[in-house]
């Protein structure tokens, strides 16, 4: 029966290393990528040329070089490196990690903390390493895929410098390849747009490159693949996107200003981005709806009616039929005339309201229900504005201690255009009639 479990024979000798453990730089001259921090002008660069290694935070996506990075930091300042995962870390594992490094410190040697996914710490648990970080005990290198500036304390901030590293571009990756390439000894079997492909599917993370350069080296073809046959035997790696992160706020922003820029295909393209991405279509039909109200405003009043009716649509319709209705809806508001006048309007008016507080209308526009309030002037001179030959009294409506102010300046642009013209025509019965 024990036969029904074998597996094969055990290996012969020790498993062989992953293609990306191989390739893993041995300096920081051999890192693909990040000329930006590593460059001879670079920040990074400049800080270990003058022997002033602060502590970092690193932010930047997946697959980038953010562990190699730190790792190799450690080995060009004779630092012991550490590494520790706020993910798996409590504090009882900080306690002990302090410890030792102060014992190490005691011997003379120092050490190079690097910890992963940082953000993950809590207030409390990132606050334990400023002691440490003041008096010397570690060097800090923090990696994070979010925005520090939300998920990192000001006092930890305080103390390190963000350094912000790029998704790989194109030419970096074709390097990443020539490199596998070479320690593998023989080229990928792929014909030129398949390789173009691979380079696509790894978007921009190195690590995710190294992977399917692995799958492909293990496959015994007889001819190389063209991009359709490359396509059919691999996934293509799936986009970054957290709908509560930073690329699902930096993709609605992205989206929000091709609307306003009325760049319809741009506005399209991060529409789609986030569809496939996963993001809810009811979030981009409420943020196109406020895109609407904001940016268009009256220049095209039917604009927010047109998000409403894509809205519903989608309602009904559900995905992927109703996606096409918000799609419409992008292309309308792209192409709509633009004006932010109604909310400047807004705001200004707002802003007014909170500073004069409590300040009452004048008398002549409050009604007198009762003979006390008639007795106290309450709509006295009030102009009933349909007994004027054109309806309009030019009466003031403000309160009696504040000055007219102008909240509202349309455009000369869509719908706005003739609601300029009847402001500025009320404006000048108003000044004939002393109003």
């Amino acid at each position: 029966m024990a036969d029904l479990f074998d597996i094969g024979d055990e290996p012969s000798g020790p498993a062989p290393r992953p293609l990306a453990d191989r390739l893993r730089p041995r300096t920081l001259a051999e890192v693909i990528g990040q000329d930006q921090l590593l460059g001879p002008d670079g920040p990074l660069r400049v800080m270990l040329d003058a022997g002033s290694l602060g502590s970092i935070v690193f932010w930047g996506p997946p697959g980038v070089g953010k562990t190699t990075i730190a790792r190799l930091l450690a080995h060009e300042t004779d630092l012991e490196f550490v590494q520790i995962s706020a993910i798996f870390s409590g504090v009882a594992d900080l306690k002990r990690v302090f410890e030792t490094a102060k014992q190490r410190r005691r011997a003379g040697q120092g050490t190079l903390l690097f910890v992963d996914e940082i953000h993950r710490f809590n207030k409390a648990q990132q606050d334990s390493f400023l002691p440490h970080m003041e008096d010397g005990t570690i060097l800090l290198v923090g990696a994070t895929t979010e925005n520090p500036s939300f998920e990192l304390n000001a006092a930890l901030l305080s103390r390190a410098q963000v350094m912000v590293l790029t998704r790989l571009g194109e030419d970096d990756l074709g390097d990443l390849v020539t490199r596998a390439e070479e320690e593998l000894g023989r080229a990928l079997p792929l014909e030129g747009d398949a390789r173009r492909a691979l380079l696509e599917m790894a978007d921009g993370d190195g690590r995710a490159l190294l992977n399917l350069i692995e799958q492909i080296a293990a496959w015994k073809i007889d001819a190389p693949l063209d991009q359709k046959a490359l396509s059919q035997r691999l996934m293509r790696r799936a986009a970054q996107y957290d709908k509560t992160g930073d690329a699902h706020y930096n993709l609605i922003s992205a989206l929000h200003k091709s609307v306003r820029g009325s760049d319809p295909d741009a506005a399209l393209y991060w529409f789609a981005r986030m569809l496939e991405a996963g993001e809810d279509p009811r979030y981009l039909a409420r943020r196109l709806t406020r895109m609407a109200v904001e940016d268009i405003c009256l220049a095209d009043p039917q604009a927010q009616s047109v998000c409403l009716d894509a809205w519903q649509s989608y309602e009904r319709l559900g995905s992927p039929e109703g996606d096409l209705a918000l799609a419409n809806a992008v292309i309308y508001l792209a192409l709509a005339p633009k004006s932010n006048a109604a909310y400047a309007a807004y705001k200004a008016a707002r802003r007014a309201a909170k500073k004069t507080g409590s300040e009452p209308p004048p008398k002549h526009i409050l009604n007198a229900p009762t003979k006390l309030m008639e007795d106290e002037g309450y709509g006295a001179g009030y102009a009933y504005d349909h007994d004027q030959d054109d309806a309009f009294s030019g009466q003031n409506y403000f309160p009696d201690t504040m000055e007219r102010p102008e909240f509202y300046r349309p455009v000369e642009r869509g719908f706005e255009r003739d609601l300029k013209k009847r402001l500025d025509y009320f404006g000048k019965l108003r000044r004939e009639r002393g109003g």
